[in-house]
């Protein structure tokens, strides 16, 4: 069975044009989407969530803010609000993002609609940008000793 070809993209950037994916989890709007090889075709929002794929056993993240998805003939298409791969989150920066939405939060009844509006896409936009980064962080682990056959 041929893989999916997954092709990821921004306004700013194309981050991604792959094939032989054997999976992809995304973030519908109406819940969380598999894809497999051979998928009906679909066209559907994203809403903020930890996009994945995985190509040869080996999984690879990527934080979204939004967007479409295009399945069709084997080729699932991303045009994402926002995307960047979990190597290239700054935790640090994500974390006080997260703290600046919450704190604008906690005074959201001096908030007009718009700015609440704004501070709940942030918050949501830095939590999921925080739990990508930290999925990495867990995977990769802290430097182990030698092993044995390492010494």
């Amino acid at each position: 069975m041929a893989g999916l070809q997954l092709t990821v993209v921004t306004a700013e950037r194309a981050l991604l044009d792959e094939g032989d994916i054997e999976f992809i989890s995304a973030p519908g709007s109406r819940g969380r989407l598999g894809i497999l090889p051979q998928h009906t075709p679909l066209l559907t929002t994203l809403e903020a969530g930890d996009l994945y794929y995985r190509r040869g056993g080996e999984e690879f993240h990527f934080a979204v803010s939004g967007g479409f998805m295009e399945i069709a003939e084997n080729h699932v298409i991303i045009l994402a609000d926002t995307a960047e791969r979990a190597e290239e989150i700054d935790e640090a920066a994500a974390e006080e993002a997260r703290q600046r939405a919450a704190e604008m939060l906690r005074r959201k009844d001096e908030l007009t609609a718009e700015e609440l509006l704004r501070a709940e896409t942030s918050l949501r936009k830095a939590a999921t940008r925080l739990k990508v980064a930290r999925y990495r962080r867990k995977r990769s682990g802290p430097p182990r000793p030698p092993g044995p056959a390492q010494q």
